[in-house]
């Protein structure tokens, strides 16, 4: 391992990645890792909970601690082998929708904000009717609202 100085030039600047990044320079805040160790960190939580209630309850029964401590081990065990894998792959097909659902929702806002920039050049320029701002403002904002599909005669 290498020790290098640390240079006033790169101190304030992050450092990104090309894959952090698409091309609308939209990061996604889903990452599978996370959600991965977040359902196994819940999951051993639980399978925990499970093992010291089976101890406390073996121990109410027998006297001891080895016979208890077995046995809330076993059943803590026992839960982590069964719960584990469904909980993964919930999680996996979770964490690809919500990861969907957002480059859906950054792609749509990507493409609002580009409408809304043209529609601003639009109503800048002097060389467009009024009528025909008016028309395109008011079309854009209806779609937005969700006000349905304007018919527009000929």
């Amino acid at each position: 391992m290498a020790i290098s100085a640390i240079s006033p030039v790169n101190v304030n600047r992050p450092n990104f990645t090309a894959r952090q990044f698409d091309k609308d320079g939209y990061e996604n805040p889903i990452n599978r890792k996370t959600e991965r160790n977040l359902s196994v960190l819940s999951t051993l939580g639980v399978s925990a909970l499970v093992g010291v209630t089976a101890g406390f309850l073996t121990s109410c029964i027998k006297s001891g601690w080895k016979f208890p401590t077995v046995i809330g081990g076993l059943a803590a065990g026992v839960t982590l082998m069964l719960a584990l894998p469904a909980k993964l792959y919930n999680t996996k097909v979770h964490a690809f929708a919500k990861e969907k659902e957002m480059d859906v929702f950054s792609r749509q806002k990507s493409a609002q904000a580009n409408i809304y920039k043209d529609i601003n050049d639009e109503i800048k320029d002097e060389d467009v009717s009024l009528d025909d701002k008016i028309s395109h403002y008011t079309t854009v904002k209806m779609a937005d609202n969700g006000n349905g599909m304007m018919i527009k005669g000929a």
